[in-house]
């Protein structure tokens, strides 16, 4: 699966302010990241504002991007939930001609043991027509998904990679060192992703890639030339702006950017509201910041 390596753009989905998703803007998301040097488009992640999109909205909108993928890069598609049956009956309901994989966020809420959410996956992978990326969000589902969980699924034909966001450097070494040489720990947390990178990691599925594609672009190449310095240089750019990405959660912050940048506007929807004025001006402040010091350099 080397065409998921590098940078997956977690995409938002842009909306109008009435709610109806924007496909100007998506068309303007779309063009802007790949001109960037993103290297795959993840569709409905928790970026995209999943939980808030109704399954007829995310049939049209996996429609409209796999007919308006001008620079034809590989697609990655969010199908996940707390309840496994459900998750199985969306998987054999949606079109997943075209994708990759799809990526399958653990469980959440209900918090199953190691045994529950192992079991869950194999459900899953043993109905998929697709391979499977698993999602390690604690931050989110309220249950992590543990390095010998991860190290047992990985033995699975259909199951191809994790994308790990627990932030826990010590269990993503701990996967990299024992998993197959065919399975990709996928960097899930932006500003880890130079760290999983020098262990072992394939990339990253980025928030910022949807505005800042470019920056984990040179990140990877001067990766693969192991030059770590101008890797680190690179990575540093973000390290103002990151927290700001989550400050009114995500994706907030990043429609912010994107409205800044001229790309889509800033509306999500409820319970989600646009930034408030202070981040507004924060991310603002940031953005200049960032464009003053690239000047000067």
């Amino acid at each position: 699966m080397s065409k998921l390596y590098g940078t997956g753009v977690a995409l938002v989905t842009p909306f109008h302010g009435n709610g109806n998703v924007d496909y100007e803007g998506l068309t303007n998301l779309l063009k802007f990241t790949a001109e960037k040097g993103v290297d795959y488009y993840v569709v409905q992640g928790t970026t995209g504002e999943s939980a808030t999109i109704s399954a007829k909205e995310k049939a049209d909108i996996l429609d409209y991007i796999k007919k308006n993928n001008q620079h034809h890069l590989p697609l990655v598609y969010g199908i996940g939930g707390n309840n496994t049956q459900d998750v199985i009956n969306t998987i054999k309901s949606t079109d997943l001609e075209g994708i990759e994989a799809i990526l399958s966020v653990s469980p959440y809420y209900n918090k199953p043991s190691q045994e529950g959410i192992y079991q869950h996956y194999v459900t899953i992978a043993d109905a998929s027509p697709v391979p499977v990326i698993l999602y390690n969000v604690p931050g989110r589902t309220g249950s992590n998904i543990s390095a010998s969980t991860t190290l047992r699924l990985a033995k699975h034909s259909n199951i191809i990679g994790t994308k790990e966001a627990s932030g826990n450097l010590e269990q993503a070494m701990l996967i990299s060192r024992d998993k197959p040489d065919d399975f990709m720990l996928i960097s899930g947390d932006d500003m880890l992703t130079l760290p999983l990178y020098s262990i072992g990691a394939v990339g990253v599925i980025s928030v910022l890639a949807n505005g800042f594609a470019d920056v984990f672009k040179e990140i990877k190449e001067s990766v693969q030339v192991n030059d770590y310095k101008k890797a680190a240089r690179a990575a540093f750019q973000l390290l103002e702006i990151n927290p700001l990405m989550y400050a009114e959660s995500n994706p907030v912050g990043i429609k912010q950017v994107l409205k800044e940048f001229g790309v889509c506007g800033n509306f999500v929807r409820l319970p989600l509201i646009p930034a408030s004025q202070d981040l507004q001006d924060s991310i603002s402040k940031s953005l200049q910041q960032m464009k003053a010091d690239l000047s000067a350099i």
